[in-house]
């Protein structure tokens, strides 16, 4: 693993980089006391604990493999001596499209009057003709591994694994998890992409489901009709914030739930701005402070294949004071002109945000524009106030910050999803 300092040198403006780990590509970074937690994207590699107590010198602890080269463990959660891990099928809006592929056939054949080629059945699900026998195989195979790993990792040398709970579906994305809840976003049979399963996990070794929350028209076998494609129309994840759960919705915006009976959620507020905006909701999450004077929550867009002329994927920031009748504030977003590697392939703009808010900054992951951080002490007009730009690794042709994570100390945490774990300063 290389530790020297990388070249060319990265772009940067108020942020040093402390250490540096070349570690496979991952999905999420997350942080307690000394030690880091990455999620990778790519079997083999499943879990790997670094040792940040040196920030200049991290060095890796554990790594946790696969046994699969169909499935990837790319999130992490930690509570105490407790982690949490997904498996999950890469490539899961791809493999939600076998989930539709009978129903499709169905309905062109009724539609057309004759058995539909694999041409059409192509079309309608907005995929290349080639890829029907693979949809094929991954409809006939399913995913029978589906959920999420908990870990015992008192020896944090040699975590063990003391659950495996079965979901459906493609899998867990991500989640979120405090002392006594997981609130898992997954797949499960009869239902059209990926919804929230809450579980008690008083005892993290028997998780027990407590209940389930889904947008209207995802149950499909409770006779509902789904209000668009289970690919995009779906829960992302949700996260707790008192006794509300704000959950990113993909094409279908943003939504509240009420978790205050955790047996019974439901839906107290909701926003979407899709269309116009092309690329998905992905994180929403209240800032538990007031900012200027008003309740505020953030939202984060994830770039998805952006066409010209549309508006990058970005960050809002919206008035949840009346949860009835929620308001935007203020967008931020970044011009291509200030990354070298937008054009370079590769996605350029918002996915992620750290996932917890204490004064006026945050901390975002824009691939190929790595570390932005904006001051929203005036949530109608963001500011950025920092950058840092990682050099692209592994012989890939940029950079493409996946997600970001802060600590106690005030050090920032980066990771690539190809290449590459970065430990930052600001200042």
């Amino acid at each position: 693993m290389d530790t020297a300092a990388p070249s060319p040198t990265p772009l940067a403006h108020r942020v040093k980089r402390l250490g540096h780990l070349d570690l496979p590509g991952s999905g999420q970074v997350v942080v307690q006391g000394n030690y880091a937690f990455l999620g990778h994207m790519e079997a083999p590699h499943g879990t790997t604990i670094v040792d940040v107590s040196d920030p200049k010198r991290p060095r890796v602890v554990a790594g946790i493999p696969l046994d699969h080269a169909d499935e990837h463990s790319h999130k992490v959660r930690v509570v105490g001596k407790i982690m949490y891990t997904n498996l999950e099928r890469p490539g899961r809006r791809f493999a939600a499209k076998a989930a539709r592929l009978a129903a499709t056939r169905a309905d062109l054949q009724k539609a057309l009057g004759h058995a539909p080629t694999a041409a059409e059945v192509a079309d309608k699900l907005k995929v290349k003709e080639s890829d029907i026998p693979r949809l094929e195989e991954v409809s006939r195979t399913g995913f029978p591994r589906a959920g999420f790993r908990v870990w015992d990792i008192s020896d944090i040398a040699k975590p063990r694994q003391i659950a495996h709970v079965k979901t459906g579906g493609v899998g867990v994305h991500r989640f979120d998890v405090d002392k006594r809840y997981a609130y898992i976003s997954t797949g499960m049979d009869g239902y059209g992409g990926n919804i929230l399963v809450n579980f008690d996990v008083a005892d993290p070794a028997r998780p027990r489901e407590v209940s389930r929350w889904w947008l209207p028209g995802q149950h499909v076998a409770g006779g509902e009709t789904p209000e668009g494609p289970s690919e995009v129309w779906h829960l992302h994840h949700a996260m707790r914030c008192g006794n509300e759960l704000w959950a990113g919705c993909f094409n279908a915006g943003l939504r509240v739930i009420d978790v205050s009976d955790i047996t019974r959620p439901r839906t107290v507020g909701a926003y979407s701005y899709h269309p116009p905006i092309a690329d998905p909701t992905h994180t929403v999450l209240r800032v538990p402070h007031k900012i200027a004077g008003r309740d505020v929550a953030i939202a984060m867009d994830e770039a998805h294949g952006r066409h010209h002329g549309q508006i990058p994927a970005g960050m809002w920031l919206f008035d949840v004071g009346n949860l009835a009748r929620i308001q935007p504030l203020g967008h931020f977003q970044v011009s291509e002109l200030d990354t070298p590697w937008a054009r370079k392939g590769g996605r350029f703009g918002a996915h992620q945000f750290q996932e917890h808010v204490e004064g006026t900054l945050v901390y975002c992951a824009w691939f190929s524009g790595g570390l932005r951080v904006v001051d929203i002490r005036d949530p109608s007009a963001p500011q950025e106030v920092a950058w840092f730009i990682p050099e692209p690794r592994g012989g890939y042709a940029t950079p493409q910050t996946n997600d970001v994570e802060v600590d106690a100390r005030g050090l920032v945490y980066i990771v690539d999803r190809n290449c590459g774990f970065d430990i930052l300063e600001i200042g």
